[in-house]
């Protein structure tokens, strides 16, 4: 009797490629059942749905990465997804919530949607899929997380106890505004930091982010939208002080060249020697040495 036959490795290679798109699936999945249960009332577990989502978005790429795996059609995937997870369901929840009883606003949710496809499509172009020092303009998980949490947050204690009569509908038809703008600006928003234990630096930026998904898990009311409305408003902070403080770097400051410059800087020239590789003919002289040798680059970096 023959023994089962190992999988080959292009199978195991067709399988490590489809995890991180089972991923963006499952984005697709949540974002999609967000837009469902809003549209049965049920905002708190639609606001929970598009966090899910944001979930999936941070581990697609994650898993990308480790597994080596990005492709051309996993970014255009990813984007295609994240504008329905991170652009229709938010801008459907703030229309169920908000806008539904006045005519005409639910243009406030089409603004908000547009600026997410077009901050996508932009996305792709200028950063290639992959942000290396910073966002040009705010991510959209971060807008839709921030929309859609909102509704749990308003349904805690605090809330109803000290921001419960303010005008939110109008509060919100300025604040969608203001947030698809950033989305379509140039004003810089940092990226995910990177987690490690090989320095100090990556092993204080791991404390940090478990503690924030313990927040998350133990408070996730008051967690979502308040971290999401403070990384929106530091970002904004951060560049109007720069700005007046004249520090914001010279040329472009929205152009990942430092980093380019930085790597390049590293990409050490040599001259090969083909002395060894040269025939000797029969009479013991050697083949004269090209005019010009050849000169590759290395990359150390």
């Amino acid at each position: 009797m023959r023994a089962p036959r190992a999988p080959s490795r292009q199978t195991l290679q067709r399988g490590v490629v489809i995890l991180p798109s089972a991923f963006t699936l499952g984005n697709l999945f949540f974002g999609v059942f967000a837009i469902v249960s809003a549209s049965r009332g049920d905002f708190i577990w639609a606001g929970w749905y598009v966090a899910f989502a944001g979930t999936l978005d941070v581990l697609d790429g994650s898993v990308a990465r480790f597994t080596r795996t990005g492709s051309r059609f996993g970014a255009e995937l990813d984007s295609l997804v994240d504008a329905i997870s991170f652009g229709v369901a938010p801008g459907f929840i703030m229309y169920r919530v908000f806008f539904v009883s006045t005519p005409g606003y639910w243009l406030l949710s089409f603004v908000y949607i547009t600026a997410v496809v077009v901050r996508l499509a932009r996305f792709n172009i200028e950063q290639g899929g992959e942000a290396k020092r910073h966002f040009h303009g705010l991510p959209s998980p971060a807008a839709g997380l921030t929309l859609a949490g909102f509704y749990p947050w308003s349904q805690t204690p605090f809330f109803e106890a000290y921001l419960s009569d303010l005008p939110w509908q109008d509060i919100w038809a300025v604040g969608v505004v203001l947030v698809g703008v950033l989305l379509v600006s140039h004003v810089p928003y940092a990226r995910f930091p990177k987690i490690g234990l090989r320095t100090p630096k990556g092993i204080a930026t791991t404390v940090l982010v478990l503690a924030g998904v313990f927040a998350a898990l133990s408070v996730p009311r008051y967690f979502i939208f308040s971290l999401g409305l403070l990384y929106i408003t530091w970002g904004l902070l951060r560049s109007v002080i720069l700005g007046l403080l004249d520090r914001l770097p010279g040329g472009d400051p929205l152009l990942d060249e430092e980093e380019d410059e930085e790597e390049h800087a590293l990409a050490e020239v040599r001259s090969l020697d083909y002395g060894e590789l040269r025939t000797e003919p029969r009479g013991g002289s050697r083949m004269p040495p090209p005019l010009d040798e050849p000169r590759v680059e290395e990359d150390h970096a």
